[in-house]
């Protein structure tokens, strides 16, 4: 039988505070509520009834933490292929997607994703492909702005003198009243 460790007050008042958390993450949530419940005496069974999860997920859970404390309901490091860009090459994508094209020295007003691209692979030195650029930016949280149209304000202040008088677009009608 399964049994959590005494909790000194310390631990006690923490666990509980991460089991009743809104901000914490929801996984660091649900391992301190598996503490605290198991701390209140409830057996693994219930526990795992209770939260919805596999008795071996709980059992699992206490004992890490029996043996490394409030640090064991962290997240471990995973193995994993290492990451392709270095942040420092990441954050040269957002710095030059920042960047105004023009003061680079570039003959256009605003990037895309293509001329992004080309000025990152020819100047910058990073092999990097437009959907990866995309990425990268879509989760930093920016987000392309819409191509300005011609419905906008006119570029041109001497326009309406130019374009001269228009023709009634829309002829006049007569409604006529059927009897």
């Amino acid at each position: 039988m399964l049994h959590v460790r005494a909790l000194t007050t310390e631990e006690a008042e923490q666990v509980q505070r991460l089991a009743q958390s809104r901000t914490t993450a929801a996984r660091t949530v649900e391992r301190a509520k598996m503490i605290w419940l198991a701390h209140q005496g409830k057996k693994v069974p219930v526990i795992a009834q209770e939260l919805g999860v596999a008795a071996e997920t709980v059992r699992f859970w206490l004992k890490r933490f029996n043996a490394k404390g409030l640090a064991g309901l962290a997240d471990e490091p995973r193995l994993g292929r290492p990451g392709t860009y270095t942040p420092e090459e990441i954050g040269e994508v957002i710095a030059a997607s920042l960047t105004n094209p023009q003061s680079l020295g570039l003959p256009f007003g605003s990037w895309t994703l293509d001329r992004l691209e080309a000025y990152l692979n020819e100047q910058k030195g990073i092999a990097i492909k437009r959907s990866r650029i995309s990425e990268i930016l879509v989760a930093e949280g920016l987000r392309w702005r819409t191509q300005e149209t011609w419905f906008g304000d006119r570029i041109d202040p001497e326009f309406a003198k130019k374009r001269g008088s228009l023709p009634a677009c829309i002829p006049s009608h007569r409604k006529e009243v059927l009897s």
